[in-house]
């Protein structure tokens, strides 16, 4: 057979279709075993490696990337910055603008304490929220605390409107003592999330990031109503609603205070190394909690110094099966270095309490008035 194309010429050599005979005495069925046989030993070795290079070689990779001064709280944040600009191009929240004004209606679920569900545009997509302010917002300006949902949840789930009883209507509770809730609606499902994770991949972006960027554009419209203290803002999340606030608190300096339950972890075994003792997310089908490079040198232990020096409360259940507990309280340790070489061991918390995959409102609630009281100190 011979193809022209243009000037030039191509011969194409046309091979039989039929294949050549295994050696005698080896059958085809022999040969596809040895080829899937070698297959597997050669993913087994690929996974072998990638874990010892992720988790082995994590602390010299740490201690290269990270030069961190603790002579001062200034000093800190210049020297954590190099790396707050790693972890942003790893989240890289796209550019997202309002293409029209905040809509505003009453939410009839919440209309005993005011709710309202808010919408801002931002060109094809919206942001979206429930929006809840304490009764007497109008004379006396209310801190605000976003409560991100987690995996499966949704906004109302946090005010108690749902079967859950994960969140232990904690938005609520906070309402009652005089916060503002700002409750995100975000993507919910697991198979949605990986899906929607697989595009923004594609678009150079993460879906943590597109959140994060609509979030910030909720912000400028609500932080702007008098209202609410716009120097008092906290974030409290459950599940995917604490991968939310580890994500974002790093890059949003209007958050003040952090509260995180049911997600902070020994991040790299958590990820990479199965066990019957926890869930390993490398044997789930959560495609949506891998980021390219998230374990290059953001451990949760470490990632925690980007949020450092401000307040931050870990919540952890010893029968929480997303985490074997006395690791998580290892990691926390780690954590604490920071705080504690800057003088400030009073602003990180862990509450390990005795229950499973829930916030503990009590303790939250307690953490978040604290330092977001009108005299917390700054």
């Amino acid at each position: 057979m011979r193809l022209t194309l243009g000037m030039a010429t191509m011969a194409v050599v046309l091979v039989g279709g039929t294949n050549a005979a295994p050696a005698d005495g080896v059958s085809a069925e022999q040969v596809k075993q040895r080829a899937e046989q070698r297959a597997d030993r050669y993913a087994e070795r690929m996974e072998d490696y990638l874990r010892r290079r992720i988790i082995e070689g994590y602390p010299q990779r740490a201690a290269d990337a990270w030069r961190r001064d603790y002579s001062s709280i200034e000093a800190f944040l210049a020297s954590v910055e190099p790396n707050r600009r790693q972890w942003r191009a790893i989240i890289n929240p796209p550019t997202l603008r309002p293409t029209g004004p905040l809509e505003r209606r009453p939410f009839d679920a919440l209309a005993d304490i005011g709710g309202q569900w808010i919408a801002l545009p931002l060109g094809e997509i919206q942001a979206e929220a429930i929006l809840v302010l304490p009764a007497d917002a109008a004379e006396k300006p209310a801190p605000l605390v976003i409560a991100p949902h987690g995996l499966n949840g949704v906004p109302e789930a946090i005010f108690g409107l749902t079967a859950s009883t994960a969140y232990h209507s904690y938005g609520r509770r906070l309402v009652e003592e005089g916060f503002a809730v700002l409750a995100p609606a975000d993507t919910r499902s697991m198979p949605s999330r990986n899906r929607l994770e697989r595009m923004c991949r594609l678009a150079g972006t993460t879906l943590a990031g597109v959140e994060l960027a609509r979030l910030r554009n909720l912000l400028d419209v609500v932080l702007a109503d008098p209202r609410i203290d716009a120097n008092r803002v906290g974030i409290w999340g459950l599940s995917r609603g604490g991968r939310a606030t580890m994500y974002w608190t790093p890059l949003e300096p209007r958050i003040k205070v952090a509260v995180v339950s049911a997600w902070f972890n020994h991040r790299l075994e958590k990820m990479v190394v199965p066990s019957d003792r926890y869930s390993c997310f490398l044997e789930t089908e959560e495609e949506h909690a891998f980021y390219v490079g998230w374990l290059t040198v953001f451990a949760d232990h470490d990632a925690v110094s980007l949020i450092c020096p401000r307040p931050l409360m870990i919540q952890t259940g010893k029968k929480d099966t997303i985490s074997h507990w006395p690791g998580v309280v290892e990691e926390f340790k780690q954590a604490c270095v920071h705080y504690e070489k800057l003088g400030l061991a009073d602003r990180i918390e862990m509450h390990l309490h005795e229950g499973g995959h829930e916030v503990v409102v009590d303790p939250g609630v307690a953490f978040l008035k604290r330092w977001l009281a009108d005299e917390a100190p700054e």
